[in-house]
């Protein structure tokens, strides 16, 4: 069942969004960093490819390192290589790899296969508002070649504070040049992205095209279904 919507048009001023599964599927993504990411290691540290057979074990020890280095949560490129460093140790080969092996992985996590409205949404949202990144993860918008639609992109690595800290909506809000109260969030998480953007003070939106339950007492603004969804929305 869809949420009722009380979003408020004549507040918004500017508005944030979030990246991976917002604007394009972040999994097919990094399965194929993953993969590239091994095809690599069998090459130049074959003694850690023969450990780490698969990608499924390259994941187990990326995921094991953020209970090891808690205060690396905020930044996924320096867990993802620190976990590669980790590996290589692990199975004798030189830990100084770990820096060309992030590179590749990194430069392949950035070839995203955005959603098939996406370029649309982001050309009718940047024409009317100022708008923002606001991201958990590693993507860099210039480099997935999406950077001409965003003013600002703020993402934890950087800022050094994940969402769902209101600290970091708030910077974004700033960085726009407008109140918290004016900014309309978009993001794909009901925790991270739409209550956090409502506990900081902003009208979210939440992206559900997987229609999940919405986990709260208290709903979103609204709840849309797809990028274009969210473009009718805005134009009401």
């Amino acid at each position: 069942m869809p949420h009722p919507q009380n979003l408020d048009l004549s507040r918004i001023r500017a508005v944030t969004l979030d990246l991976d599964d917002t604007l394009w599927p972040i999994w097919p993504t990094i399965e194929r960093a993953e993969a590239v990411l091994l095809a690599w290691m069998t090459e130049h540290a074959p003694a850690t490819a023969a450990l780490f057979k698969d990608t499924a074990a390259l994941r187990a020890i990326r995921n094991q390192m953020v209970t090891l280095r808690p205060d690396l949560q905020h930044d996924l490129s320096a867990l993802r290589r620190e976990s590669i460093r980790m590996a290589l140790t692990q199975a004798g080969d030189a830990p100084s790899l770990a820096e060309p092996a992030f590179d590749l992985f990194f430069a392949e996590r950035q070839r995203v296969d955005l959603f098939a409205d996406a370029h649309d949404a982001l050309a009718f949202l940047s024409a009317r508002y100022p708008v923002a990144a606001v991201s958990n993860g590693n993507a860099d918008v210039h480099r997935v070649g999406i950077g001409q639609y965003f003013r600002h992109s703020l993402s934890a690595q950087a800022f050094g504070i994940a969402k769902p800290d209101a600290r970091i909506f708030h910077a974004a809000a700033a960085a726009l040049q407008v109140q918290p109260h004016e900014v309309l969030h978009v993001g794909d998480d009901a925790t991270l992205d739409a209550r956090g953007a409502m506990d900081a003070g902003m009208q979210a939106v939440w992206f559900n095209p997987a229609e999940h339950a919405w986990p709260y007492d208290t709903p979103p603004h609204a709840t849309v279904s797809s990028l274009s969804e969210l473009c009718r929305l805005l134009q009401a």
